[in-house]
Order: structure tokens, then sequence, then C-alpha cells
């Protein structure tokens, strides 16, 4: 098993119910996304992913470590993070840009970081933290946001591309989440694409949302729509040929429907790199 593998254009989410037909079948994947939690400690979730490990590529992505809480990171969590890393040699790691403890309570959410005086050194420090003990470059996604805070000193793009000034660390683009916030909130996407340097884009996200009482919710429960598609495209016009992620976590289908919808994503990849620039129109809500 070689260490850290480069990964190819198109992943896809490895969810719990496909891991014993993946193991079995060795479906055409490029590559696997993961999240970390679920493969802390020992047993056979992390023996099954050592045998995914042995014939495809890894990508870990986290999703309660908490960059952006006031608390401190729990040492537990980066250890048996750092032990996983270990384990499986992955190309990637990801966290999301939020927070989730206060006063040694832990929210199961990725809540997101008001962008007032003092995030960014708080984030800063929590990022320098996390790759000077994993000894690793991490990723930093944008998330969904539904309510606006006042008196922001920024938007997400603007503080992750700074975050990458301090740091060194690399971007993982959601463009669904910048869409959910476009129908939520009413931010401009292909500005915020924009504000993210060159070069610092390390994978791409794609979902579906779903709507909840008029509200636009990131569930990977739906299809990818048109208009993230559209997103993606610029993306990738702007970024290059960075490796993109579908995502599905409910209304979990079986692993063919996901596996058509994986060819789909591929499909859609190549035909971004051939056409031309997107114009910024196409993209109305």
């Amino acid at each position: 098993m070689s260490n850290q593998p480069a990964l190819s254009t198109a992943g896809l989410g490895l969810r719990s119910p496909h891991v014993g037909e993946v193991i079995a079948s060795r479906p055409a994947v490029e590559w696997w996304e993961v999240h970390s939690e679920n493969y802390f400690g020992g047993g056979e979730p992390i023996a099954a992913l050592e045998r995914i490990r042995a014939d495809y590529p890894l990508s870990l992505h986290g999703v309660g470590l908490g960059l952006g809480s006031v608390d401190p990171l729990d040492p537990h969590h980066l250890a048996q993070l750092k032990q996983l890393i270990a384990r499986v040699q992955p190309a990637l790691i990801s966290e999301h840009l939020c927070w989730n403890r206060d006063h040694g309570r832990f929210f199961n959410d990725l809540l997101p970081v008001p962008r007032l005086e003092g995030a960014l050194a708080l984030l800063a420090s929590r990022i320098d933290q996390v790759q000077t003990t994993l000894g690793r470059r991490i990723l930093i996604e944008n998330v969904s946001t539904y309510v606006a805070f006042q008196n922001e000193t920024c938007t997400e793009a603007e503080l992750m591309a700074e975050l990458v000034t301090r740091t060194g660390c690399g971007v993982l683009l959601d463009v669904n989440n910048l869409f959910v916030n476009t129908l939520n909130l009413g931010t401009d996407p292909l500005a915020e694409i924009a504000r993210i340097p060159l070069g610092c884009v390390g994978e791409i996200h794609v979902a579906g949302f779903e709507y909840v009482e008029g509200c636009a919710i990131d569930t990977h429960g739906a299809p990818v729509c048109p208009e993230v598609w559209l997103l993606l495209d610029a993306a990738l016009k702007r970024f290059g040929p960075v490796p993109v992620l579908l995502e599905r976590d409910t209304n979990l289908p079986s692993l063919p429907e996901l596996l058509d919808e994986y060819r789909q994503l591929s499909m859609h990849i190549a035909r971004a790199h051939t056409e031309p620039a997107l114009q910024a129109e196409a993209l109305s809500c």
C-alpha cells in the first residue's frame, strides 16, 4: 500500500451500508472519502476500511473537530485522528470551518463561525495546532449557513483565503454549500469562488439539498441540482482539474444507483474541461 497517493478526478462518499458490497464487488470508483470519526478505534469498521484502502486511495473528512470552537480542541479526538492517518495513509485530510463546543458541551452540528474580530486569530491558531500535531496539511471546508450575523468583517471565502496565507492549509470548496447560502442568504457564489486564491483548492464537493419549511437545507439527500453543476463548472474553470467528490448521506440509494450518479459526475467533469467558461448570468437563481 503506497503512502499518500494522489487522487484522480472523481470520488464518491463511502457510507456504511455500502462497505460490504464495495469490498465484494470493487466498483470502478477512482477514490473514496469517509468521515474520519466513523473509523476511530479498532474493530471491524477500521479492518474493512483497510481492505478498501488496499484497492483505492482514500480521503478523510472530519465532522467533529470543531476548529472554530472557543473551547480547546479535544486532544483525544486529535490523537485518534493521527492514529487513523497512520493506518490508512489518506491522500487528503479535511475539516469543516465550524464550531461545535462551548463550556464543555458538544453540539452535533456544523455551526458557522461568526466572522467577527478575533475569529481569524482563533482559527489560525487551531489550524496550526492540528497541522503540527498531524504532521500533515489539512483542507478547510466552507459550510452551509442558515442565519446571517451582524457586523461581519469579511465573507467566508475572504476568511478562508487569509487562513491559507497564515497557516499554509488548503481549501475544500463545497459548491452545494455555496448554493444553499445563496438561496437562504442571497450571497453571490461566483464572487465567493473568485475570492479564493488559485492553487489552494485541494478538493471540491458536490451534493444535493432539500427544502424544509421554505429553507434550503444541506441534507445530502437528493441528486445534484443544475445550479450546483454550473457552480462546479465555474470552480473547475478557475482552479483546474481538482478532485471532485459526490456526497450522499440521507435517502441513500442502492450502490448501483449511486454509481450511476457517480458516472454522471465523471462525465460532467470531462465536459467542464473542454467547454467554454461560464457566463455569470447562467447562474440566476
